[in-house]
């Protein structure tokens, strides 16, 4: 299972991962009377954007957190029963009736396996059904890890930083396109995109790195000394204009499950 997040933290300052998420959205063709499963759901805000775009149709939204599901029930609750919200691992993904669209935003670099996860989300697909999808990719966050590094050998934080796994895979686009022909998907496309994050208060980048970059550094140090290396990390990002910013970069990618996918492989 992913592990835990501050929900209602990040439910207050996800906004970068909304606005991304918002774009994808926008650009997905739909009917609005598809069913269609957000994987990755978070606390339910790009969820409630996809149920916006399919009014006839359903939306079940999956997260590896139980915070993150407990916080999206909440903010979703308006919507059931169209919209239904559940705790599950991706790579152990299942679905009672196979869906026509599976969306997903900042949510596949948390997962090290891209061939288990394409294999799970190309078994809950119905044929012609489509995968899109956003996650860091190849560069991103190159610069702020940088940083956070350099800090993390510094006292007070070294000690308990110290051999921290910090597994995220960042993939490229040629890759993925890769993977996502041998999990049996067909039209297969990805492409980067650089998204950095401007940040004018540094309280409010400490805060946002503590709660999403930074959160595994976080855990370890606990809340004060976490917010403390935050913070330096912050001071470290500042640009000439005096602005923060966080180097995101975006993969996208898109793809289709044939009509007839006999033979393709599930894992």
């Amino acid at each position: 299972m992913a592990e835990e997040c501050d929900a209602g933290a990040y439910q207050r300052i996800s906004e970068p991962q909304v606005a991304w998420g918002r774009r994808v959205v926008e650009r997905i063709p739909l009917r609005g009377d598809e069913h269609v499963l957000d994987a990755g759901c978070g606390t339910g805000r790009v969820t409630r954007m996809i149920a916006e775009r399919v009014p006839r149709g359903t939306v079940e939204a999956v997260d590896g957190s139980a915070q993150m599901v407990q916080e999206a029930r909440r903010q979703l609750a308006d919507l059931g029963p169209r919209v239904t919200v559940r705790q599950s691992d991706l790579l152990e993904l299942v679905v009672a009736t196979p869906v026509d669209l599976v969306v997903s935003t900042a949510t596949f670099h948390w997962i090290t396996d891209h061939e288990r996860l394409f294999a799970r989300v190309f078994a809950a697909l119905a044929p012609e059904g489509r995968l899109v999808a956003q996650c860091g990719g190849v560069g991103n966050i190159a610069r702020t890890t940088r940083m956070a590094d350099e800090v993390a050998t510094q006292e007070p934080f070294a000690g308990p930083l110290e051999g921290m796994s910090n597994d995220l895979l960042f993939a490229d686009h040629v890759s993925t396109v890769t993977r996502l022909r041998e999990a049996g998907f067909e039209d297969a496309t990805a492409w980067l995109e650089e998204a950095p994050a401007y940040f004018d208060d540094l309280q409010v980048c400490a805060r946002f790195l503590a709660t999403v970059v930074l959160r595994r550094h976080v855990a370890l140090l606990g809340p004060d000394a976490g917010l403390a290396f935050s913070q330096e990390v912050a001071r470290r990002l500042r640009e000439p204009d005096g602005r923060m910013v966080i180097d995101y970069v975006r993969l996208n990618m898109q793809a289709r499950r044939p009509p007839d996918a006999a033979g393709a492989r599930t894992a």
